[in-house]
């Protein structure tokens, strides 16, 4: 396992799923369809940072940590899950989230207060700034704190998707193995933002790409809030890191990565009509649940390219379904 010699603590459910997406493959009549369900890792609904989480919660607790802090949206999934690991092995936990307390407690900011954590509001300061203080606080209080940054993406979470890719290989394997045929993707498509998902499946890529049943298709990460310019920097910058935290002896550069910033919309968690058709299309054929922010973006943004022939008929594209659905209850008929 190129994870093996790492600390890391079992909280996610974990392989997830690997489903064919059958009656949505026959609808749009193109690419065939299938589906990684990280919506399904557990911790208070499921999500991507379960697999970050069990990296980063393994280093707090290798070194003393009482407290976890990070930061997000009022509503981030990250902030989230992050609650639910502290909770589950007993740990307190600090949320410093963006700007003012919203009038309604919903969706994730509900379940967070469930978990039972302090919230933090960072009113008109950075998120960065906000959560050195809380840190900062905890320690003059006598509390040992582990500060995780935006999204648990650095070289210590990344490394889930890098185990995250192995994961995958041994599921096409062993369908290999059961049905006779091969089992291979052209292209895995998915959300990408703070840059751990995407940068963790292209080191675990790189990093097996000598083994039998290696990864060698397109790895595309749907931007949800960053030119790709920018995102493509931060992807070579974090997956060089987390490959050297790893012990790997390789570099990337922005060239490495494949990232496709034309669905932007109005701005990061705006939801526009390309996000509620993807609801709704998704919803209705498969019966799967996305969320309006990362996957309805990034699935909307790939039920697009289909219909404009990004695709060749016959290839096999896998939907990475990063989770988020908890969020989808704090914003209502916005999502319909």
């Amino acid at each position: 396992m190129v994870t093996k010699k790492l600390s890391r603590v079992s909280i996610a459910h974990l392989p997830t799923p690997l489903e064919p997406l059958p009656r949505l493959t026959a609808q749009l009549g193109g690419p065939e369809l299938w589906i990684k369900r990280d919506d399904q890792t557990g911790l208070a609904t499921g999500g991507n940072k379960a697999r970050k989480l069990e990296f980063l919660v393994a280093d707090a607790l290798d070194q003393g940590a009482d407290t976890l802090i990070t930061g997000g949206a009022a509503q981030s999934n990250h902030a989230r899950q992050t609650a639910a690991a502290a909770a589950k092995l007993g740990l307190a936990c600090t949320l410093v989230l963006r700007g003012e307390e919203p009038p309604q407690m919903q969706g994730n900011l509900l379940l967070d207060r469930l978990l039972g954590v302090e919230v933090v509001w960072a009113g008109d300061r950075s998120l960065d700034v906000a959560m050195a203080q809380a840190a900062e606080d905890l320690r003059a209080a006598g509390r040992r704190p582990y500060v995780i940054p935006y999204g648990g993406s650095n070289p210590i979470g990344a490394s889930g998707y890098a185990a995250a890719m192995e994961e995958l290989l041994v599921q096409c394997a062993e369908r290999e193995r059961t049905t006779g045929v091969r089992m291979n993707f052209e292209h895995v498509v998915f959300a990408s933002s703070s840059g751990g998902t995407q940068s963790g499946l292209a080191v675990g890529a790189r990093a097996l790409r000598d083994v039998n049943g290696s990864f060698d298709g397109r790895i595309l990460g749907i931007s949800v809030d960053q030119p790709a310019g920018v995102l493509r920097s931060m992807l070579a910058d974090l997956a060089t890191a987390t490959a050297g935290h790893l012990g790997l002896g390789f570099a990337f550069t922005p060239e490495d990565f494949d990232v496709n910033d034309g669905y932007l919309g109005g701005g990061y968690g705006v939801v526009g009509d390309l996000e509620r058709e993807a609801l709704r299309t998704m919803g209705r054929a498969e019966g799967i649940i996305l969320d309006p922010v990362y996957t309805g973006r990034a699935f909307g943004g790939l039920l697009d390219m289909i219909r404009h022939g990004a695709f060749r008929p016959g290839e096999r594209v896998l939907f990475w379904h990063t989770g988020g659905t908890a969020g989808l209850f704090g914003y209502g008929e916005r999502a319909l």
